[in-house]
């Protein structure tokens, strides 16, 4: 009996290994971090992340993650085409603070609750109707949520 317990611990810890050397690393980064708002702020970084403006310009750009050229006119000139349904975000950074930008990022409803803009990093368990790739997930991950963050910081 001691012989049978022993091997069905190393399998189990050698099915461990594989699975944790196969599932890649960014696989951690879909996780659902909770975030609260307080004073239509989320003051604190998502996860104590750091963002990294670059990144975050190629987000807002992308038409598979941020995709916020579809409403907002921004200073990315090599870009043809910028909405005007929404306003535009040139100088957002003198209007808002990072914390009211990050909620913005993450949920707009929570000031706006009738706005088309989507939460790109509401709470999944709270969505419905939405794409089977998106089923269970946040638009953007915590990092690319503070990534946008750091770049809208710099318009100035």
């Amino acid at each position: 009996m001691k012989r049978t317990a022993f091997k069905h611990r190393l399998v189990t810890i050698a099915l461990l290994l594989v699975i944790f050397t196969i599932v890649p690393a960014s696989f951690a980064e879909d996780k659902f971090i909770s975030w609260q708002m307080k004073d239509y702020t989320i003051k604190s970084p998502l996860g104590g992340l750091t963002g990294n403006a670059q990144r975050g310009r190629n987000i807002v750009r992308r038409k598979d993650k941020g995709n916020c050229l579809a409403c907002h006119a921004m200073p990315i000139p090599e870009e043809p085409f910028h909405g005007t349904v929404a306003p535009p975000l040139t100088g957002v950074a003198t209007r808002m603070n990072e914390g009211q930008i990050r909620l913005r990022v993450v949920d707009e409803t929570r000031i706006i609750p009738g706005t088309i803009m989507p939460g790109f990093y509401k709470n999944p368990k709270e969505l419905n109707r939405v794409a089977d790739e998106y089923w269970g997930k946040t638009v953007l991950t915590a990092q690319e949520v503070e990534d946008v963050v750091a770049y809208l910081m710099t318009l100035k």
